[in-house]
């Protein structure tokens, strides 16, 4: 049997694990949680075991727990690293939802449940299909490090600290995030970039007491307003960034890069639905 034959005969198996992932409530931000988050972790050292690891390790934090695994097996041949995180955003409020939030359920096609595609969804893909490259192969190809945690969505304090004290654990030829989305169905999909976010804290000083608009607002500058020009002067007129040395180390699009992008099938009909926005803009 082939790897891919070995899959087919096991979609209704691997559908049944994953709606057992998304049935734990893994609320990272709840202290009420912390009992299924422990859950969670646990769940995916069990799965992680079943495809294969014989390495296998739940790290305990000063938050939640994340879970570690290695195969270096294969002498000689490359090192790729998977992260992808077992925690999930509150679903309140649940009068929103058409079907309980963590019991999974299909309607049209589509599969509904917290954690569905953030980031439980993904963490399954990686690793059923680990499994069955061991079950078919009988071991795996390349050495493979796994990194799974369970605070993703309350900013990873605990992940920055584990990765500082075990970089030569950690190091690997490349590192696969399985935290993304594809371009669209049957449209196999890597996304090689995302945008950075940088965080500043601004404090104007004004007016040592509050003031009458009435009485003083034409003769003393309002920080809100002084405040709103600030943002207003971050992009010119087509949206470019106007910060000094924004784009000194911005890499440029290569022409294989475009001429890839512009091959995919991409429909602005649908990123339309997907948005709901009136207006566009960028660069």
């Amino acid at each position: 049997m082939n790897l891919a034959e070995y899959i087919d005969a096991r979609r209704d198996q691997h559908l049944a694990e994953l709606y057992e992932l998304l049935r734990i409530p893994s609320v990272s931000a709840k202290s009420e949680h912390k009992p299924d988050i422990e859950r969670g972790a646990n769940w995916v050292a069990g799965n992680l075991r079943a495809a294969g690891f014989e390495h296998v390790e739940i790290v305990p934090t000063a938050l939640h727990p994340l879970v570690y695994a290695e195969s270096l097996e294969a002498p000689g041949k490359p090192t790729i690293l998977f992260y992808g995180h077992y925690d999930v955003q509150p679903a309140e409020p649940l009068d929103l939802w058409t079907s309980p939030a963590f019991e999974p359920a299909v309607r049209d096609g589509n599969l509904f449940g917290r954690g569905t595609a953030d980031d439980k969804g993904q963490v399954h893909i990686h690793l059923k299909a680990l499994e069955s490259l061991q079950r078919v192969n009988g071991k795996f190809p390349i050495n493979i490090k796994v990194l799974i945690e369970g605070e993703e969505e309350v900013g990873s304090v605990s992940l920055w600290d584990f990765v500082q004290k075990n970089k030569a654990k950690l190091k690997a030829d490349a590192l696969v995030v399985s935290d993304t989305s594809m371009l669209g169905k049957g449209v196999p999909s890597i996304t090689y970039g995302l945008r950075g976010l940088n965080y500043y804290q601004i404090e104007l000083t004004g007016p040592e007491r509050d003031l009458h608009s009435g009485v003083y607002g034409g003769a003393v500058p309002n920080t809100l307003t002084i405040l709103t020009e600030l943002f207003a002067k971050l992009h010119d007129k087509n949206f470019r960034v106007a910060v000094p040395g924004f784009y000194d180390s911005v890499a440029k699009l290569s022409s294989a890069e475009r001429k890839s992008l512009n091959g995919l099938p991409w429909k602005k009909k649908d990123f339309d639905k997907a948005v709901g926005a009136p207006v566009y803009f960028g660069e």
